[in-house]
């Protein structure tokens, strides 16, 4: 089953979800160097991190926010803290559930099999969802893109970009949330690879005929005006 990273610097409650979750199957990584927690996140890439807000060095806070940056894993967090601000926050950096001390085990475990299934199981192809345009169709799982009976295959970042301009159509997406789609554990990404890549989507789009969709914002980032495609519905 799935590999899950453990972050808690409580022992005793930490040996505990690490053995009731192997019980279920899941590969467990316990954290227990929590000066080089983003090193092993990158090292091992985790389906699921389940997080502590209060931790040494550095809070739950900021490595949800560290983790989110470099993956869609999601994240569960895990405190005593039983404040509306506190589940607030985490939402907002991107957590996935928040769970408050003490728990129930039994809870847990629901939550952990809940979220693989979700993401992971029998109901994440339902999630997936062709997303289209004013004619423009964008094939999630082919990374196809459709207009006006003709198809082209993009490739992993020209798709990834594509999806977020058609996300925020006719809004100024920047540049920096640009970057943090293309950026992965793999791959360094600068400026330079950004402006490449958008520069390659327009030479796509002008392969099925849509011209002068994505519009650059100097010092800001790009917009995808879908006037380009009402004016290739008319013609």
């Amino acid at each position: 089953m799935g590999k899950i990273f453990v972050v808690e610097d409580d022992v005793k409650l930490r040996n505990l979800i690490k053995d009731s979750l192997e019980r279920y199957g899941y590969a467990i990584l316990a954290a227990e160097d929590f000066l080089s927690l983003e090193e092993e996140f990158k090292k091992e890439l985790p389906e699921l991190v389940l997080l502590d807000i209060n931790l040494p060095y550095n809070d739950g806070f900021y490595y949800c926010r560290a983790f989110r940056r470099i993956s869609k894993a999601p994240i569960i967090m895990i405190s005593a803290r039983n404040g509306d601000m506190e589940q607030v926050m985490s939402m907002e950096l991107g957590a996935d559930d928040y769970i408050i001390k003490p728990f129930n085990i039994d809870i847990l475990i629901a939550k952990v099999k809940s979220v693989f299934r979700r993401v992971y199981g029998e109901y994440s192809n339902a999630e997936e969802k062709d997303l289209e345009v004013l004619g423009m169709r964008l094939k999630e799982k082919s990374f196809k893109i459709e207009y006006k009976g003709m198809q082209l295959e993009l490739s992993k970042n020209e798709f990834k970009l594509v999806k977020k301009f058609l996300e925020k159509k006719d809004m100024v997406v920047s540049r920096e949330e640009l970057l943090s789609e293309l950026w992965d554990e793999f791959n360094f990404v600068d400026d330079n690879t950004l402006t490449v890549n958008v520069t390659r989507i327009k030479n796509r789009l002008s392969e099925l005929g849509i011209r002068g969709a994505i519009k650059t914002k100097r010092g800001i980032g790009y917009i995808f005006d879908t006037s380009a495609l009402e004016a290739g519905r008319d013609e």
